[in-house]
């Protein structure tokens, strides 16, 4: 119009909700705050992933009729640890074993119903991923869009979880349920549980010093005894019908840390020459540099700026300057350092 103000042109209401859209999106994936969120979608799209990984990939058969053979043994009444063997060799994991892949076995028809099988440790890993996912959520140091390829994005998790149906799933799972317990300040159920997984399979002790670590900083050395000793008597209750039979073997077999491991199986060592891997001074370097590195992390990463390492075996109430409670990212940081 002649003579009039010339408007101003405003932006439509659609742009102004899609770009608020695309903000939150940005947000929802790299806040911490939303990892609830996050989580929560990831886990029920989770489901529909494990399902059809499970309807549309073939399934490997590696130990799995192994476990069976194994645990069957013990059901046929034979507790002679040096006695119990399957496909891949003798039976070299600890008792919580045999009874949890017991109970499988009867779950699966003797072992048999493999489909079965695999929708029980489809769960497990359900059950894992909803732990993990907790664990990030109450440290709120890592933003949501790391999950997807941490866990979700993984064909090596599914692999082991569903189509492998390896021992690892079990182990993990209760590891985490105990780093969730230690998390919420449950600290003897938590040191409970981390037996039970070491009684799944030994690997799980590599996670030891880590815990060692938080229980000293939390109790000093005397009220850390209780909860050590928890975790031994776990170890000796579960084994118990084993050691009564063959305890040397028992022990060599289930807790054999002069294992030999196959070079075909490796995968984090291929790379070197069959005869460097199978070497003991191999094994001697690599004990050896896990233990430096152990050692620098409890003298340089783990303890808080201004603590004294050694004053950890004091009374908490004892030490100069006085520690705060140990907080979830640190508990968190220290339990995961491992091999």
């Amino acid at each position: 119009m002649a003579g009039g103000k010339k408007r101003t042109a405003r932006p439509s209401t659609f742009n102004t909700t899609v770009n608020s859209m695309w903000q939150d999106k940005h947000l929802i994936l790299f806040k911490p705050e939303y990892t609830l969120l996050v989580a929560a979608v990831l886990w029920c799209v989770e489901i529909g992933i494990n399902v059809w990984v499970i309807q549309k990939v073939a399934y490997t058969e590696i130990d799995w009729k192994a476990y069976m053979d194994e645990v069957e043994g013990v059901i046929n009444g034979t507790y002679d640890y040096t006695q119990l063997k399957g496909d891949t060799g003798p039976l070299v994991y600890p008792a919580g074993f045999v009874y949890i892949f017991s109970v499988l076995y009867y779950i699966t028809d003797q072992g048999l119903n493999i489909r079965l099988a695999q929708y029980l440790f489809a769960s497990f890993y359900l059950i894992t991923l909803f732990l993990v996912f907790r664990i990030y959520h109450r440290t709120k140091k890592v933003p949501p869009y790391v999950f997807f390829f941490v866990c979700c994005a993984s064909y090596r998790i599914h692999s082991i979880f569903v189509l492998r149906l390896f021992n690892d799933p079990v182990a993990m799972m209760l590891l985490f349920g105990a780093v969730n317990l230690i998390l919420d300040a449950h600290w003897t159920l938590g040191c409970a549980l981390y037996s039970l997984a070491v009684s799944v399979k030994m690997n799980v002790m590599l996670f030891a010093p880590g815990l060692l670590f938080i229980l000293l900083s939390e109790f000093g050395l005397i009220k850390t005894l209780p909860r050590l000793t928890l975790c031994a008597i776990i170890q000796l209750v579960l084994g118990l019908p084993f050691l009564l039979v063959n305890p040397l073997g028992y022990m060599t077999r289930a807790f054999d840390l002069g294992r030999q491991f196959l070079f075909e199986w490796t995968v984090n060592w291929r790379f070197l020459p069959e005869d460097i891997f199978l070497s003991r001074y191999f094994h001697l370097v690599l004990l050896f540099a896990h233990l430096a590195t152990l050692l620098c992390f409890a003298l340089r990463r783990w303890k808080r700026s201004g603590s004294n390492v050694w004053a950890l075996f004091k009374d908490p109430s004892e030490r100069k300057p006085m520690t705060q409670k140990l907080s979830a990212d640190h508990i968190f940081c220290v339990s995961q350092s491992k091999s």
